[in-house]
């Protein structure tokens, strides 16, 4: 993981690495926290996989609802902690906090494990892990999306969250399938203990790095209101209000692919563990290019979501449309282009269009809506995939990418007409 100075010197020396698409691998620490994401994140998503299976499969029959509620659990503390989480960012030192959030991570995983191991997990005691898994994330995910600006800076800002995003979903292409074999092979349990094992990368990273290379944090005014300065700033840029709407739309309503791809894999097509590894396996491919397309890109262009917003429709109208497993994989693949390229866009667009002093708090709302926003919508996708099929639960997702595109064309027709620039 940790490599040697003269390597250092090559990587550094390279135009490849420090002019092309992974500029900022060419920086120690951002390789050393990349490898380091990979492994825990590879173990994240077996825990998805298993967790979505064990509930669908084991604990209910087939109950999409369920799946719903374990992912409001898990992701409705972004929302619900919002306060809290963007003033931990922007107050306490990230990489310390880190350690706790990853350590505390680990250890719900380790529980989950033993617990389904032994075959005492019950519906309630998941509900119970999730909760508690989503309370950590929700102080997690924004320290660890704006300590990438510690790691490489301003100028390899945009490049590094295109990076990170490639890393989040090789692994997401990688462990679903991992978790359907292995869950086919032993059950869902080895999946959880798994991921409690991979967090032991993160932390070694953490450990490891060059504390004296990291980008200094911007202090930050203690004053009372700091937090609602967070929604006033966004409020007031248009260009960071409508990228945010765009995002909630989609996020609630469409981003909800743990219940569409695993309703339409056990209702629609009555494949096995294997095959709804693989299906997730295969949005994630689509992600992973998607996320290496936007890294070169020297800027985030506004336009890009839009026409992002309306492909994840197009994509969701015909998943709903295919006839078997492997044609909805396809599908799978260009949605996942989609959707990764509407959600690094707005990264990126959010951390380069926001004062430093308040990126913690601007990206705590923008992770809020990313993470958060799935859970209000998630029972109700799973309603419609109880009572009208999986099917239609895609067309809920499809109206909100036709939504979402609206609010971008408004914002461009409006704000950008009289300038003439739609970039």
């Amino acid at each position: 993981m940790i490599l040697n100075n003269s390597l250092d010197r090559e990587l550094s020396g390279s135009k490849f690495w420090s002019q092309g698409m992974f500029r900022s691998l060419q920086q120690y620490n951002y390789r050393l926290w990349v490898s380091g994401a990979l492994v825990s994140n590879i173990g994240t998503w077996m825990q998805r996989v298993a967790q979505d299976w064990l509930v669908l499969t084991q604990l209910t029959h087939g109950n999409a609802m369920a799946v719903g509620v374990v992912m409001s659990l898990q992701f409705g503390p972004q929302l619900l902690l919002l306060p809290l989480t963007g003033w931990a960012t922007d107050r306490l030192d990230r990489r310390k906090l880190l350690l706790v959030t990853q350590t505390g991570m680990g250890m719900l995983a380790l529980g989950l494990g033993i617990l389904t191991i032994i075959g005492r997990v019950q519906l309630w005691q998941l509900y119970m892990f999730a909760g508690g898994l989503g309370c950590i994330s929700a102080f997690d995910a924004p320290a660890r999306h704006a300590f990438v600006s510690e790691l490489v800076g301003e100028q390899d800002l945009f490049n590094a969250v295109a990076l990170n995003s490639s890393s989040f979903n090789a692994a997401r292409m990688i462990g679903p399938a991992m978790a359907g074999i292995l869950i086919a092979a032993v059950g869902c349990g080895w999946a959880f203990l798994i991921n409690a094992v991979s967090f032991m990368a993160v932390l070694l990273a953490l450990s490891q790095l060059r504390q004296e290379e990291l980008y200094g944090k911007l202090k930050v005014d203690r004053s009372p209101g700091r937090f609602m300065q967070g929604f006033h700033y966004a409020w007031h840029h248009p260009e960071l209000k409508a990228a945010l709407l765009m995002l909630l739309l989609v996020g609630t309503f469409g981003l909800n692919f743990p219940i569409f791809i695993s309703t339409m894999a056990v209702t629609a097509f009555h494949t096995g563990a294997g095959r709804y590894g693989m299906l997730t396996s295969c949005m994630a491919m689509g992600s992973v290019v998607g996320a290496l397309m936007v890294a070169k890109r020297a800027h985030p262009k506004f336009l890009a979501l839009p026409l992002s917003a309306a492909a994840f429709g197009i994509c969701c109208v015909l998943a709903a449309m295919m006839p078997n497993e492997w044609s909805f994989g396809l599908i799978l693949v260009i949605t996942g282009i989609s959707v990764q390229t509407l959600t690094t866009t707005t990264n990126s667009l959010v951390q380069l269009g926001t004062d430093s002093a308040l990126r913690g708090r601007v990206l705590a709302i923008l992770l809020a809506i990313m993470l958060g926003s799935a859970p209000l919508g998630a029972p109700l996708v799973g309603w419609v995939a109880d009572r009208f099929g999986p099917r239609w639960a895609l067309i809920v997702g499809a109206a909100s990418g036709f939504g979402a595109a609206l609010i971008g064309i408004y914002y461009l027709v409006r704000h950008r007409s009289s300038s003439g620039s739609y970039s």
